[in-house]
C-alpha cells in the first residue's frame, strides 16, 4: 500500500430546486453506505461492490480520523487489500489546505474507487466541501466508479448529515440528498435515537455497523437489516 501526502497532525438544512437533477447528473457511478466495520465486517460486499465497477485500485481517505490514529486505520486497508488482491493507496487528507492540493486531486480522479473511513463526520465535511479533492471524488461517480463511506463517513456523505454531537441534521456533502443516516446504530443511546427521530425533516435510515445501502443511479439495494423512518428518495 503507498501512502500520500502530508504527515498528519494530532492537531440548516438547505436544499435548492433542482437538487434531484443535479444528483441524478453526478450519480452514474455506485454510493455505498456502511454502517461501520471499515476493512473488516464488509470483505464480500467490498469485493462484489468492486467487481462491479472493475476496480483494481482503491484511494483510502482516512480524513474523519484526522483526531485520532488513522494509522491503525491504514494498516486496516493494507491488510484488507491483499485479502481482496487489490492495490489500495492511503491518501492521508487531513486537513482543507491539503485537500486544496490539486496533486491530491489527480491521485484521487484517477481511482477507479475511493473509501472514506474515520469516525468524525463533521471534521471529514469542513476538510472536503468545496474543494479539488471534492470534485475529484464526483468525478470518480462521473466516470462510474465507487465511492464509499464507511461508518460516520456514511453520514457526512449525504445531506442532511447527522451531527454526532446530539442526533441534531446539519450540512452534509450531499452525494445522496434529502436523506440522513445515522451509522453504527447499534451504539445508539435511547434518547438520541428519539430526538434524531423528532428532529428528521428527511427520509431517515439508522444503519447497523454490519447492514449497508447500496446506491445506484434510481436504485436502492439494502444489505443486512436496518431501521427507516419514511421512504427512501428516488
Amino acid at each position: 500500500m503507498a501512502i500520500f501526502g502530508r504527515p498528519f497532525a494530532r492537531n440548516a438544512l438547505v436544499q435548492s430546486e433542482g437538487c434531484c437533477e443535479a444528483y441524478a447528473q453526478i450519480m452514474t457511478g455506485i454510493i455505498a453506505l456502511q454502517g461501520g466495520g471499515a476493512f473488516s465486517l464488509h470483505d464480500q460486499l467490498d469485493a462484489r461492490l468492486l467487481q462491479e465497477v472493475n476496480a483494481k485500485r482503491v484511494v483510502v481517505l482516512p480524513t474523519a480520523d484526522a483526531f485520532e490514529k488513522p494509522e491503525i486505520l491504514v494498516s486496516a486497508a493494507k491488510s484488507w487489500a491483499q485479502r481482496l488482491g487489490i492495490e489500495a493507496e492511503a491518501l492521508m487528507v487531513m486537513r482543507r489546505t491539503d485537500a486544496m492540493e490539486q496533486s491530491a486531486a489527480d491521485v484521487v480522479r484517477k481511482a477507479q474507487a475511493v473509501w472514506f473511513v474515520g469516525d468524525n463526520p463533521i471534521h471529514l465535511r469542513s476538510v472536503m466541501k468545496g474543494t479539488p479533492v471534492w470534485s475529484a471524488v464526483e468525478s470518480v461517480l462521473q466516470a462510474g466508479g465507487l465511492v464509499v463511506g464507511a461508518g460516520a463517513p456514511a453520514s457526512a456523505l449525504c445531506d442532511p448529515m447527522i451531527d454526532p454531537r446530539g442526533g441534531a441534521l446539519a450540512l452534509g456533502l450531499g452525494l445522496l440528498s434529502g436523506i440522513a443516516v445515522v451509522a453504527q446504530a447499534e451504539l445508539v443511546s435511547p434518547d438520541r435515537h428519539t430526538r434524531t427521530r423528532k428532529l428528521a425533516n428527511v427520509p431517515l435510515v439508522f444503519l447497523p455497523s454490519s447492514s449497508a445501502l447500496i446506491r445506484r443511479e434510481h436504485e436502492w439495494e439494502e444489505v443486512g437489516p436496518n431501521e427507516k423512518v419514511g421512504q427512501l428518495p428516488t
